[in-house]
């Protein structure tokens, strides 16, 4: 069985996850820890943990579980209060790390608990912020929030100090077929992967191809005039030697309709795919119509059509 090892966090992973979990490929997350907003955020400061937003979110989309306690760990508190906007999934995954003894003994557990056919791993056991940094470094922006915010000020990324990535991390990289990087947020979810000194290492170890699976809108702010190839260059900037071989990117429409509501509503528009500027970066495009609207009238890769692409691209590898 091919051996994949993802790279994400937040919503984008957890959809590229429900495809691949569909097909026999073994599947190794790797899940950021530096978020610091909302329920995760308050729990990180409170109890001095790594941040478990992400990975509760990995774990629920990954699930085989009855559907009953899927919705249980995903529901949030609506009543003012202490509780209010925590989703159980976080309260359950901040009991388990003091039970467990850490955050990724406590993953361990939650993978049984929720029947995952896969491993999934925090990037790192240290409660960690990311920094960004301007040109003239005469200002820092401190924590995940700050950075989304402020990317356009951002030139470099940083955390707040050195961290360490498990030895188990770092084997599963070595020892993978194929790397992707997973849509979502580029400088808050992928690149927090890149600039730890051991995950580029052992990407430079290994022979596998790495895969960057795009983005179907443009964050406001972050990557609002990048195309296709443009992501790819911010990817390629944060690693070492290694560059992305693979692109799987969308070349569906999104109706006027939708493109207008996004556009007005969240200043948000379509990744345009630019083929020819791929081919200069000598990048493998596998494109599709991969573009769907969920129940929600939002955006989203289809989950079994993207991760189709993935199984058929590992099977035609030597």
């Amino acid at each position: 069985m091919k051996k994949v090892v993802v790279f994400g966090g937040g919503t984008g992973l957890s959809c590229l996850l429900s495809g691949l979990k569909q097909f026999p490929v073994d599947v190794t997350t790797i899940v950021t820890v530096s978020d610091n907003g909302s329920s995760t955020g308050q729990l990180k400061e409170e109890l001095d943990i790594p941040a478990v937003g992400d990975i509760g979110k990995v774990l629920l989309a990954m699930a085989n579980a009855d559907e009953d306690l899927i919705d249980l760990l995903g529901y949030r508190f609506q009543k003012d209060g202490s509780l209010y906007n925590h989703p159980v999934r976080n309260i359950l995954m901040a009991a388990l790390i003091d039970l467990k003894g850490s955050l990724t003994d406590a993953t361990k557990y939650m993978c049984k608990l929720l029947d995952i056919k896969g491993t999934v791993l925090p990037l790192s056991e240290d409660k960690i912020d990311l920094v960004g940094e301007n040109d003239q470094r005469h200002h820092k922006f401190f924590g995940e929030v700050e950075v989304s915010k402020n990317i356009r000020h951002i030139k470099k990324l940083s955390y707040d100090h050195d961290i360490k990535v498990s030895s188990k991390v770092q084997k599963k990289i070595t020892g993978a077929d194929l790397i992707i990087f997973s849509p979502g947020s580029l400088y808050t979810s992928i690149i927090p992967h890149l600039i730890a000194p051991q995950v580029r290492d052992a990407l430079e170890k290994t022979e596998a191809p790495i895969m960057y699976v795009s983005n179907l809108v443009s964050q406001p702010g972050e990557t609002d005039d990048l195309t296709v190839s443009g992501h790819v260059k911010v990817l390629n900037q944060y690693m070492d030697k290694r560059k992305v071989d693979c692109v799987i990117a969308n070349n569906g429409e999104v109706d006027q309709e939708t493109a207008d509501r996004y556009k007005n509503n969240e200043n948000k528009n379509a990744v345009v795919l630019d083929r020819e500027e791929l081919k200069k970066l000598n990048v493998k495009l596998i494109e599709d119509d991969i573009i769907r609207l969920n129940e929600h009238g939002k955006i989203r890769h289809d989950e079994l059509k993207t991760a189709f692409l993935i199984f058929s691209y590992l099977m035609r590898m030597k």
